[in-house]
């Protein structure tokens, strides 16, 4: 199999681009590959910056407006740092019906947060995602990476004020 290899270097030099590039090089730099190579950005570096989308769009020879388009139109993926603990909240129909939005209003409340936003010290971001695929236990939260289902207001605030005090 005939691999690809572009003349292009990454954003920085940073060694974890090593890693992004092998998973392209793993793909033979396919245009294919634009999901899991956006997940490999992420994971190494935590989110997806300017750099990154037009480095993924050149080496895979893919138009930067469908890796724009891709990198925001899945909610696993963001294009800004996310805080130390995330909180993800489920606004799909069956959350949506069984109180998330007295949620959402209450947290904002509480921490002036709205979905996208991170508290000033960078312990919380507060994000939203039109369905998790939980909708059987609905509402439903994801704690960093820890869907839970049949949450209550007050233990999604208490997870909250556990997280913007100890660490």
């Amino acid at each position: 199999m005939f691999i690809r290899t572009p003349k292009i270097d990454p954003p920085t030099q940073d060694a974890k681009w090593k890693n992004v590039q092998a998973v392209m090089r793993s793909n033979g730099y396919s245009r294919d590959a634009l999901i899991e190579t956006l997940h490999a950005v992420q994971k190494e570096f935590g989110y997806l910056d300017d750099a990154s989308l037009r480095y993924a769009a050149a080496s895979l020879r893919v138009p930067l407006s469908k890796v724009y388009g891709v990198s925001t139109f899945y909610h696993l993926f963001h294009l800004e740092p996310f805080g130390k603990h995330t909180c993800v909240i489920c606004t799909g129909t069956a959350c949506y019906l069984k109180g998330i939005p007295q949620l959402l209003a209450q947290i904002k409340k509480i921490y002036g947060l709205t979905p996208g936003e991170s508290t000033p010290d960078g312990r919380l971001t507060l994000g939203d995602a039109r369905c998790v695929g939980a909708c059987g236990v609905a509402p439903v939260v994801v704690f960093d990476d820890e869907t839970v289902g049949k949450v209550h207001p007050e233990s999604v605030l208490e997870k909250l004020e556990e997280w913007s005090h100890y660490d």
